[in-house]
């Protein structure tokens, strides 16, 4: 079977790189996705899965504008230390909303002193062109509760 709109791809394994050829991220585990712009996989991958089979491996290189996109120095708060808790470290992540915004966000704390809290709404892979790998396991047709949830249920995919 071809993986066409509405249908379900299971991944062996999925692999992304940064131009250094460092790992930033891979799958433990298969990985499945609803085909055919649901959102659970990036528009140029599945561009480039169109049409594709079982056994068919993937290397693609991807810009920012792709993937997650370009670093936004504007989204860099510094805050005051006391809207804090106090065991506030690097590395932790609050959400948030954008002024004006009701978009909620998810800030990661890059730097903490004793009067302030700096914090990062971008995506940690922001601003990276990024190489993913992936080897195509499984493709079948979606489910009709599959596509009315617009997800995939059972191995692989979302529990209810």
């Amino acid at each position: 079977m071809r993986i066409e709109k509405d249908t379900v791809v299971s991944l062996q394994y999925y692999k992304l790189s940064n131009s250094q050829g460092e790992i930033v991220e891979e799958s433990t585990s298969p990985v499945s996705y609803l085909h055919g712009g649901y959102g659970g996989m990036f528009p140029v991958v599945e561009a480039a899965l169109q049409g594709k089979e079982a056994g068919y491996h993937l290397s693609l290189a991807m810009e920012p504008e792709e993937t997650f996109g370009e670093y936004d120095s504007e989204l860099i708060r510094i805050e005051p230390r006391s809207a804090f808790p106090d065991t506030v470290e690097v590395g932790m992540q609050f959400e948030g909303a954008e002024e004006n915004s009701e978009d909620v966000m998810i800030y990661t704390v890059t730097d903490v002193t004793e009067d302030i809290v700096v914090v990062d709404g971008n995506h940690p892979l922001a601003g990276m062109a990024l190489q993913f790998e992936c080897i195509v396991m499984e493709v079948r047709v979606a489910s009709h509760e599959e596509l009315a949830h617009g997800h995939v249920h059972g191995p692989h995919g979302h529990e209810h």
